[in-house]
């Protein structure tokens, strides 16, 4: 197994245009070229070399990360990239670092919450990085609870200043990004108190360390909370702790676009809508349910490209073994997976139209839809991490063992992955949000106010408590308004139900915790609702490229047809379908595996990624898999001796029966 394309054959095999579905992946020519020419740049460049870091101490982790930080911003200026080239830069560096919640949360909170004078102070030092900033929310006692947050910031009208302070051990902020050892400034979230009176939790744009050496400033203790899970990973990341003892900053200080403390110390609504806030919320959401399918879509592409290359059992007469990929047990965990992948991608980008028509109609103080886009994104950005998460793990099994190295890319993929999980908003905290929007729309069904966005299909809803699902034979699966009925149906009957149980309970709050379990179900069904409908509107659009339509429609129907499988128990118990039904379904969806089979290898490559970016020997692009584990296994720090540092006090003294006297 020595040079050449490894996957030539398999590429041989494609029945579509693959350079016409890299543009429908991007989502455009314009952001495909982009993406093209900043992960070459990023991969050409050996200042950017990541191959080497699950090996390194986490010192020089963080070092190594604050070189590669310092050395994209000194390329960002030469090169004059714009904005949007920038960020790809940023993304194909691929090492999570202060830089993310610097523009990922800092600049973005101070342009959501600032007035207009505010993001004139603070906005250029930041464009330019002349301060650095985090996002102070998280404390050690309270997450999901922001309301719970402890930190306060009382109103000092002798000196016209905020006294920011930590009371108690669990009002320390612990965990924002880049607070550890870097961060300059942040923007932190504390408790509002004036003349003794709780106003909730409100943002303060804080000063930490100082510009000229970098010490803490007076009031301030701060530094890292530890090493987190996995090799290089998010260590590379300076997650924080940050204590004050009475700090005081300026008035001015408070971002004050929504409500405003005056000089009296007279507290005041401005008059931009307090709603406005929740758009930067659907903002950093979107982005996450966008960066799931970027990561999905990494480990899939080691995943199968992984298996295409694999041989094992199955040789006739002294042939090659049988590809792993060939084997249905293989398909059936890992198309699923690809076609998820494709999924996310296009719900992704159906949020970022909902962002900005949620952003217009703000602007036009029009709220109408503002409850359902925030439910929405809160239910999609669990949906997508969740399995996101989970397939990125079982795609380190279809690997096999080889999936457990560091080299494969997978173990370092995960750890970094998971948390996202729980950032942004506990996945299961969010779905019962999604839950409590449900229950309200259910209950205001036949009141004339009409259901919107998302739920628009509830207003159907005594249609599909009755309706009965018509397919006959397997091939009927494939009709879109088949697949939507039964997802809306299930879905419409599960909200229902838990609607009807909670009316048992003479405290609605008791009823909703004890059904807890059955919303969060019913939000699950909700969310996989909105990505299978968002996927068929995708694949009835005019699609160019040979082949490339119908290859959606098959990832399309793979996506869907696995959700049922996966759920069938849901959609026998609400009596959306029959047993035959079911069984009719798996049969289609077998035949969707096989019709995906020889295009596999072309859907991943699809995605574009560099080997630099993928960072796995696994998903190589040529599939010269063997060779390569084989020279990274001689470039470990252990294979830098042959003799093992120790062999003397400790492997010795025990072959020659020497361990008493040996200095242990």
């Amino acid at each position: 197994m020595e040079g050449g394309d490894h996957l030539a054959d398999e590429r041989k095999k494609a029945q579509f245009d693959v350079d016409a579905m890299k543009i429908v992946w991007a989502g455009s020519r314009h952001a495909f070229e982009v993406s093209d020419r900043i992960s070459k740049l990023v991969a050409n460049d050996p200042a950017f070399r990541k191959d080497n870091r699950t090996m390194l101490s986490r010192k020089e982790l963080f070092n190594n990360t604050l070189r590669k930080a310092a050395y994209a911003w000194k390329r960002i200026i030469e090169l004059h990239l714009s904005e949007e080239e920038a960020s790809r830069l940023r993304f194909y560096v691929d090492e999570p670092a202060f830089t993310d919640l610097h523009w990922g949360m800092f600049i973005p909170a101070i342009k959501g919450q600032g007035t207009e004078e505010q993001q004139q102070k603070w906005l250029p030092l930041a464009y330019k990085m002349q301060i650095i900033g985090c996002y102070a929310q998280t404390e050690l006692g309270h997450g999901s609870n922001v309301q719970g947050l402890e930190t306060t910031a009382t109103f000092d009208p002798q000196t016209d200043e905020f006294i920011i302070h930590s009371p108690t051990l669990t009002s320390s902020k612990w965990w924002p990004g880049g607070l550890g050892k870097v961060s300059t400034h942040a923007v932190v979230y504390a408790r509002l108190i004036i003349s003794g009176r709780d106003y909730g939790v409100h943002g303060f744009i804080v000063q930490l360390r100082s510009l000229e050496d970098h010490l803490p400033l007076p009031g301030i203790i701060v530094g890292d909370i530890g090493t987190k899970f996995g090799n290089g990973a998010y260590n590379s990341m300076d997650n924080g702790v940050l204590r004050f003892d009475h700090v005081r900053i300026p008035r001015d200080q408070m971002l004050m676009r929504v409500s405003q403390v005056t000089r009296e110390g007279k507290y005041m609504m401005s008059n931009v809508p307090r709603q406005l806030v929740y758009g930067t919320m659907v903002y950093v959401r979107q982005t996450i349910v966008a960066d799931a399918s970027c990561a999905l879509s990494r480990a899939v592409c080691i995943a199968t490209r992984y298996s295409a290359v694999r041989r094992q059992f199955g040789s006739q007469n002294g042939g090659p073994e049988t590809q792993v990929i060939d084997y249905k047990t293989q398909q059936s965990r890992l198309f699923p997976l690809l076609a998820s992948a494709y999924a996310f991608r296009f719900v992704g980008e159906w949020l970022n139209g909902l962002y900005t028509d949620v952003m217009q109609r703000l602007q036009a103080n029009d709220f109408s839809t503002l409850p359902e886009a925030h439910a929405c994104t809160a239910g999609l950005k669990s949906l997508t991490t969740t399995a996101t998460a989970d397939g990125i793990e079982e795609c380190r099994k279809l690997c096999g063992g080889h999936g457990y190295l560091c080299s494969s890319g997978l173990p370092e993929l995960f750890a970094v992955y998971v948390p996202a999980c729980t950032y942004e908003g506990d996945n299961t905290v969010l779905l019962l949000q999604v839950a409590r929007f449900l229950m309200k729309t259910v209950s205001q069904l036949g009141s004339g106010k009409r259901p919107v966005g998302t739920t628009a299909y509830m207003e159907r809803a005594e249609h599909l408590m009755q309706c009965h699902c018509n397919v006959q034979k397997a091939q009927d699966w494939l009709l879109p308004s088949a697949i939507l009925e039964v997802f809306q149906a299930r879905s419409a009957r599960m909200s229902v139900a838990c609607a009807q149980n909670l009316l048992k309970f003479s405290n609605p709050e008791e009823g909703f915790a004890e059904l807890s379990a059955d919303l969060v179900e019913a939000a699950i069904a909700h969310c996989q609702l909105i990505v299978v409908s968002t996927f068929i509107e995708k694949v009835q659009q005019d699609i160019p490229g040979k082949g490339v339509k119908k290859q959606l429609e098959v990832l399309c129907n793979v996506y869907a047809l696995f959700l049922f499988h996966k759920h069938q128990g849901d959609f026998l118990s609400t009596g959306c379908i029959t047993p035959k039904q079911a069984a009719l379904a798996n049969d289609q969806l077998r035949s969707l595996y096989s019709q995906l089979r020889p295009n596999a290898i072309a859907l991943v490559d699809a995605f574009n990624y560099t080997d630099h970016f993928l960072g796995s020997i696994l998903g190589c692009y040529d599939g010269n898999v063997y060779p390569k584990l084989y020279d990274a296994a001689w470039k470990d720090p252990l294979n830098e001796s042959v003799v093992p540092d120790g062999y003397h006090e400790y492997i010795r003294p025990m072959l020659k029966q020497q361990l008493r006297t040996a200095r242990l």
